[in-house]
C-alpha cells in the first residue's frame, strides 16, 4: 500500500484531479455548444407538421426531441471518453512520476547508506541543467564539506591524543624508572620531580591551548570595547623579551596607535601567539620586526622575523593545529596550536589573516582586523 505522504502518489493524485476538472469542463461546454447549435436551426411556423417514419409529428416537438437527444448523445460518448482520459492521465501520472522521481529516490537510498566510515560516496549529477541536477551537485558539495570536517576532526583527535599522551608517556618512565630504583636518593627523586614537572607544565599548556582554541574557532567574541593593537603588542612582548634577550635577537618595533574593537584578551592572544612563534622558531642572532598600521578599513598588525627556511607550498598548513614550520609534531617546544588559535581569534573579530615566507629563511604573518570608526563601530 502506497502511504499518503508518497510524493508519487500525490502528484499523480493532483495530475488526474486537475485532468478530470478540465474534462469535466470541456463536457460541460460540448454539451451546451450542442444544444445551443440545435436551438439555432431554424424552426417552421407554429402548427407545421412534419412526416417522419410515415408519421406526422408537430415541428416544435421534433426540434425539442432532436436537441435532446444531441445533449444526451454528447453526454453519453463524453462520459466514456471521460473516463478513459482519467484512466490513461493515472497511469501515466504514475508511470512519469515513478522516473522522474527515480533520482530523488536515489539520493534518498545513498544518504540513507552514508555514515562516517563511507563519506566517500557520492550521489553524482546526472543532468546539472534540472532542478535534481542542481539539488544533487548541492548535496554532494555538501558531503565533500562534511567530509573534509570530519578528515580535519580525525587528525585533530588524533595529534592532541598523541600530544597530551607523549608528557603522560614521560611522566609514568620517570615514575616507573625511579620506583623500581631501591637506591635512588634525594638528588633523583628532585630530578625526576624536575621532569615531571617540566611535563605536567606542557600538559597544562596544551590543555589550555586546545580549551581556547574550542571556544574561540567558529564562536563570536564576547564583550568588546577600543583596543589599541600597538599597546597590545606592547604587553604581549614583555612575556617573551627575556627569552628574546637570551637567544640575542635583535628587534625593531614600529608600533603606531591603530585602534580596532574586539575582546582584549583575545586581541592580546593573538598578538602574544604571534610574538611567541617569531622568537621560539627564530635562529640564534636573528632579528623580529613588528608593525601595527591604522587604516580606513582594516587595522593592520604584522610580525616578521627571521628563521628556518619554509616551503612556500605549506604556508596555508601553518594555521592548521599541531604544524611548526610545515612538519606535523616535531618541535620539541610548544604545542602547534599557535597560529591555529591566531586564525580562529581573527575570525572571530571578522578579520582575515595570511603569512608568506620571508626571503633567506623566516616568515611573515599579517594580521587584518575591522578599524574602528569615529562612531565606535568598525567599518
Amino acid at each position: 500500500m502506497i502511504p499518503a505522504r508518497s510524493l508519487r502518489a500525490r502528484i499523480t493524485l493532483l495530475s488526474t484531479a486537475l485532468s478530470a476538472a478540465v474534462s469535466l469542463v470541456l463536457l460541460y461546454l460540448a454539451w451546451s455548444l450542442v444544444g445551443d447549435s440545435v436551438a439555432a436551426v431554424p424552426e417552421l411556423p407554429p402548427g407545421t407538421k412534419v412526416r417522419v417514419d410515415g408519421v406526422n409529428v408537430d415541428s416544435s416537438v421534433l426540434t425539442a426531441h432532436l436537441r435532446e437527444h444531441a445533449r444526451n448523445k454528447v453526454l453519453v460518448v463524453g462520459a466514456v471518453a471521460f473516463c478513459c482520459v482519467v484512466a490513461a492521465t493515472a497511469v501515466l501520472a504514475w508511470t512519469l512520476t515513478s522516473r522522474v522521481l527515480r533520482p530523488l529516490r536515489e539520493m534518498t537510498s545513498t544518504a540513507r547508506r552514508l555514515s562516517v566510515e563511507s563519506m566517500g560516496e557520492r550521489i553524482g549529477v546526472r543532468n546539472a541543467r534540472d532542478e535534481l541536477g542542481e539539488l544533487g551537485a548541492t548535496l554532494d558539495a555538501m558531503l565533500d564539506r562534511l567530509q573534509a570536517a570530519f578528515d580535519t576532526q580525525r587528525r585533530f583527535v588524533a595529534n592532541a591524543s598523541h600530544e597530551l599522551r607523549t608528557p603522560l608517556s614521560v611522566i609514568r618512565t620517570e615514575l616507573d624508572v625511579t620506583l623500581a630504583d631501591d637506591q635512588a636518593d634525594e638528588a633523583e627523586l628532585r630530578r625526576m620531580a624536575g621532569v615531571v614537572r617540566d611535563a605536567t607544565e606542557r600538559a597544562e599548556q596544551l590543555v589550555s591551548s586546545l580549551l581556547l582554541l574550542a571556544r574561540t574557532d567558529g564562536a563570536g567574541v564576547g564583550p568588546t570595547e577600543p583596543v589599541d593593537l600597538a599597546a597590545v603588542v606592547d604587553t604581549a612582548w614583555n612575556g617573551v623579551y627575556r627569552e628574546a634577550e637570551r637567544r640575542q635577537l635583535r628587534t625593531d618595533f614600529q608600533l603606531v596607535p591603530s585602534y580596532s574593537i574586539g575582546d582584549p584578551a583575545l586581541l592580546e592572544r593573538i598578538a602574544g601567539n604571534l610574538l611567541e612563534n617569531a622568537v621560539r622558531h627564530n635562529v640564534d642572532g636573528g632579528w623580529i620586526e613588528a608593525v601595527t598600521q591604522p587604516g580606513s578599513r582594516w587595522t593592520t598588525l604584522r610580525v616578521r622575523s627571521s628563521g628556518g627556511l619554509v616551503d612556500p607550498a605549506t604556508v596555508s598548513e601553518l594555521f592548521e593545529p599541531f604544524r611548526r614550520e610545515g612538519v606535523a609534531r616535531t618541535a620539541r617546544t610548544g604545542a602547534g596550536l599557535g597560529l591555529s588559535i591566531v586564525r580562529a581569534a581573527v575570525q572571530a573579530h571578522g578579520g582575515v589573516v595570511s603569512a608568506e615566507p620571508v626571503v633567506g629563511g623566516g616568515l611573515s604573518v599579517t594580521v587584518h582586523l575591522p578599524a574602528l570608526t569615529g562612531t565606535g563601530v568598525p567599518t
